[in-house]
């Protein structure tokens, strides 16, 4: 499971993206971004965050590290803005945290040059999750040191918000005509030749084992925490195999 800290101190709303994120720090000294079950589509953005997040790591793909947050709600009593107020009361409990990478800067295509062979992996990991949301208009990529760091995958396995048409909707090609790395010539076959094998019944096991029961638990037409990991599993597994042969909108459409 991942580490499991406590909120102590609320230090700043993120005004960043739909969700509203917070800057914390917890019972371990860190500071997180931290993201709350309050919010937006809820507990479905944090199992995705978990899956994919754990998952590019396992593939060789830079992200923050995830942990769980054990957040009070009356850390919100003295925030100022409603709208955060609102959103602390609402996320008692368990949510997510990532490390904040301080000193990072947000991606920019023309500003930094990716090799094709790190833009092919990025890229085929973003068709295997189908991930939305890594746009030129919004990257969710920081640069630190040099190095790029991929963040935000809670609109990924948009297939989870209706399990009844999931296995139809993981089957569909991935849209990369608006991919941030689409400039870099991103060699996905390589990538594809690289990371397929390795997605596996027991790395995605390991995987969703990352997500916490609470996130999981009542679920409609699945029996408990591990039905539904596996379901998270399946079109995912399903996908790996042949997802770079259907990925459309790069140039040559490899």
């Amino acid at each position: 499971m991942l580490k499991e800290v406590i909120a102590t101190r609320f230090i700043a709303p993120l005004r960043e993206g739909g969700s509203l994120p917070g800057l914390i720090e917890a019972d371990d000294l860190g500071v997180y971004a931290l993201k709350f079950t309050g919010a937006g589509q809820g507990r479905k953005t944090l199992v995705a965050e978990v899956v994919c997040g754990e998952l590019a790591r396992r593939l060789g793909l830079r992200v923050p590290r995830l942990v769980t947050v054990e957040l009070d709600p009356v850390l919100g009593l003295g925030e100022p803005d409603p709208e955060v107020q609102q959103l602390l009361k609402s996320s008692g409990g368990t949510n997510l945290g990532t490390d904040f990478l301080s000193g990072a800067l947000g991606f920019d295509p023309l500003a930094f040059e990716v090799s094709p062979e790190e833009a092919g992996r990025i890229v085929w990991f973003d068709a295997l999750v189908n991930n939305v949301d890594r746009s030129w208009r919004n990257p969710n990529m920081l640069l630190r040191s040099g190095e790029l760091w991929l963040i935000d995958h809670g609109a990924t396995m948009i297939w989870h918000h209706n399990w009844p048409g999931a296995e139809a909707s993981a089957a569909r090609p991935y849209d990369a005509s608006d991919h941030a790395l689409r400039g870099a010539a991103p060699d996905v076959a390589a990538a594809a030749a690289d990371l397929a094998p390795r997605i596996t019944e027991d790395l995605l096991a390991e995987v969703t084992a990352q997500v916490p029961d609470v996130w999981l638990a009542g679920e409609p037409g699945f029996d408990s925490p591990d039905d539904l990991r596996r379901a998270y599993a399946r079109p995912l597994l399903a996908r790996a195999a042949g997802i770079h042969h259907r990925i459309q909108g790069l140039e040559g459409d490899r």
